[in-house]
């Protein structure tokens, strides 16, 4: 949990994408994600958390649906959504947050 705390405690927004390797709208928001990510650059982070590989961290979270998706700013939780979102609802979020 240490190291999550260092991911999120920035003065950026990071937005983490929580999956899984076999769920298929996790799989779809790949493409999805690659386009936040280019589109907002070194002004936010887009960070992919698999559940089965962070169960303790999903459980702390309460992750319980896929995708579950977190905007976090200094260490803060701002924003959460659980399902698909298209790249230009996710960059609009993200930029009430830069």
């Amino acid at each position: 949990m240490s190291k999550f705390g260092e991911l999120i405690d920035v003065n950026i927004p990071v937005l983490l994408d929580f999956y899984t390797e076999w769920h298929s709208q996790s799989e779809s928001m790949n493409l999805t994600l690659r386009d936040v990510a280019a589109a907002l650059g070194d002004k936010a982070k887009v960070i992919k958390i698999d559940i089965e590989k962070n169960k303790a961290l999903a459980d702390a979270l309460r992750v319980k649906a896929l995708p579950t998706l977190m905007i976090y700013k200094d260490g803060e939780m701002k924003w959460r959504y659980s399902g698909e979102q298209d790249a230009n609802t996710l960059i609009g979020i993200i930029q009430d947050y830069i």
